[in-house]
C-alpha cells in the first residue's frame, strides 16, 4: 500500500524465464506492492512455472499468442478486477528498474498526475545505457512528430514503463486499440485525448541479450502505426475523422 492505495504491478510476459525472478525480487523489495499480475502470452519457456512459485502473484495464461497489446488488455482488466488503485506496468525482462515504482506511485497517490512514464530519454543516458543508435534516432523522430500532432511535450512515447490511476484506466476505450505493439502509443494518445496530463521521470536504460526487443521490420510497422495514430488523433480533433479510439466527447 501507498497512501492507503492498493498497488498492483502488471507484467506482460513472453519467454521471460531468464529474467523474471530477478525482476520480481526487485519489485517486491520496494515494499509497497500488494500484488503482481503476470499475464503469459503462450511462452515456450518456463515463465509460467516460475511465476506460479512466486508469492503474492496471480498468473494468467493465454492459450495462444495474442500479441503485446492483447496481453496488456488482459493485464489491466485483471488489475481492475483485483481492485487495484494504482497500476504499474513493469516488463519482466529487467530492462526497466523496478526501483522507480515508489516514485511513480507517489505522483499518482498524491493526486498530482493520473499517468506517469519512466522516460529513457530524460537524463540523456539512453545511448550510454545501450540503446541502439537507430532506435534512438527513430524514437526522437517519432516523438517530435507525435508532439506536433498530439499537442503535447513528452520526451518519448515509446517507453514500456508506465503507471496509471484506477480512475484513468477505467475510462479508456482500450479494447478499441491494436493487439500489437502500437497499443502502447494508442493508449497514450487516448489519455491526451481525454485531457489528462502525463508526467515523466528519468529512467535508466538497460539493454542486454535477455532483454526483449522487436526486430527491424516490426519496428517499421510500429513506427508507421504511431504516425497513423497521431494523424488520426489530429483529424478527429478537427472533426475530419471518427474513430472508436477517440470518442467525440472531449473532457
Amino acid at each position: 500500500m501507498w497512501k492507503n492505495k492498493k498497488i498492483v504491478v502488471v507484467m506482460p510476459a513472453y519467454n521471460a524465464a531468464r529474467t523474471l525472478l530477478r525482476t520480481y525480487e526487485e519489485v517486491m523489495a520496494q515494499d509497497i506492492v500488494d500484488l503482481v499480475i503476470l499475464v503469459d502470452d503462450a511462452s515456450h519457456d518456463e515463465t509460467v512455472a516460475i511465476a506460479r512459485t512466486l508469492p503474492r502473484t496471480r498468473v494468467v495464461v493465454h492459450d495462444d499468442n495474442r500479441g503485446y497489446g492483447a496481453n496488456q488488455k488482459t493485464c489491466y482488466r485483471v488489475a481492475l478486477e483485483e481492485d487495484a488503485e494504482i497500476v504499474v506496468m513493469v516488463h519482466p525482462d529487467y530492462q526497466y528498474t523496478p526501483k522507480l515504482i515508489p516514485a511513480m506511485a507517489s505522483l499518482i497517490a498524491n493526486g498530482l498526475y493520473p499517468c506517469v512514464l519512466g522516460s529513457r530519454i530524460l537524463g540523456g543516458c539512453a545511448l550510454k545505457g545501450g540503446m541502439p543508435f537507430w532506435k534512438y534516432a527513430a524514437n526522437r523522430f517519432l516523438t517530435l512528430a507525435e508532439n506536433i500532432f498530439l499537442g503535447a511535450k513528452l520526451s518519448e512515447y515509446h517507453t514500456g514503463y508506465r503507471a496509471f490511476s484506477r480512475e484513468l484506466l477505467s475510462g479508456l476505450p482500450l479494447e478499441a486499440n491494436s493487439d500489437d505493439f502500437v497499443f502502447d502509443n494508442q493508449m497514450l494518445a487516448q489519455i491526451l485525448w481525454q485531457g489528462h496530463t502525463i508526467a515523466e521521470i528519468s529512467c535508466p536504460t538497460r539493454y542486454f541479450p535477455d532483454a526483449s526487443s522487436i526486430n527491424f521490420v516490426r519496428s517499421l510497422r510500429y513506427g508507421w502505426g504511431c504516425l497513423y495514430t497521431a494523424v488520426l488523433y489530429r483529424m478527429a480533433k478537427w472533426g475530419l475523422a471518427t474513430s472508436r479510439k477517440f470518442p467525440k466527447k472531449i473532457r
